[in-house]
């Protein structure tokens, strides 16, 4: 299983998405700067906004993916609101 996950940072107001095998992790990472020069390390305030289990890490890329081409913020605060249309983008992806 690897986890497909959107984070959010209040201090910047912007969402990440990303897809790791452990979330917890991860999530440390983003908020220690261990991703020097990434988009994340310029906060330390990331938090879990969302996250979906996909079958592997090129399930979870192809999700990933599909929702950076997106660019909406509207589009990602929509699917936390609605749980069957992140599990249709899901499947789509299978």
């Amino acid at each position: 299983m690897h986890t497909l996950y959107i984070l959010y940072s209040k201090g910047l107001d912007r969402y990440y998405v990303g897809e790791t095998e452990d979330f917890n992790v991860r999530l440390e990472q983003h908020n220690t700067g261990y991703f020097k020069n990434s988009s994340t390390s310029n906060a330390s305030d990331w938090e879990e906004y969302l996250t979906a289990f996909c079958q592997d890490r090129s399930h979870a890329r192809r999700v990933e993916m599909f929702i950076k081409r997106q660019k909406s913020r509207v589009f990602i605060e929509s699917l936390r609101g609605d749980s069957q249309k992140l599990s249709s983008i899901i499947e789509r992806f299978m």
